[in-house]
């Protein structure tokens, strides 16, 4: 199954994440934080990946990435739903190995308390 992946959609949404805590890693810089009027069962998380990093091609498939790890990472309940986040990747993501990239995110969500 599945688990449901919600992102960010309005300007002041991501805006009030910028103010947020933020955690930053070789890979990404995560920015979390409890929005009011949240669901409990569904994760919000966006993804940023800037044009600096690469074409579409190469932008998608950090995106790709990204989606599938925290996919995983739901079903494996690292983390933790009632927050918002919001990934902005770096360009190591594109070239580093996907399992390396995985362990170091489930590493950086399981500080996130």
């Amino acid at each position: 199954m599945k688990s449901k992946l919600n992102s960010l959609s309005k300007n002041f949404e991501f805006k009030s994440m910028l103010k947020g805590k933020k955690i930053s890693n070789k890979y990404s810089t995560i920015f979390f934080k409890k929005l009011p009027n949240k669901e409990k069962d569904i994760l919000n998380i966006s993804f940023v990946v800037k044009k600096k990093v690469g074409n579409s091609v190469a932008r998608n498939k950090i995106k790709r990435r990204l989606r599938n790890i925290m996919h995983e990472a739901v079903k494996k309940n690292n983390l933790k739903l009632y927050y918002c986040y919001l990934l902005i990747a770096k360009r190591s993501l594109l070239t580093d190995k996907y399992i390396d990239i995985k362990n170091e995110l489930f590493k950086k969500f399981l500080v996130i308390r």
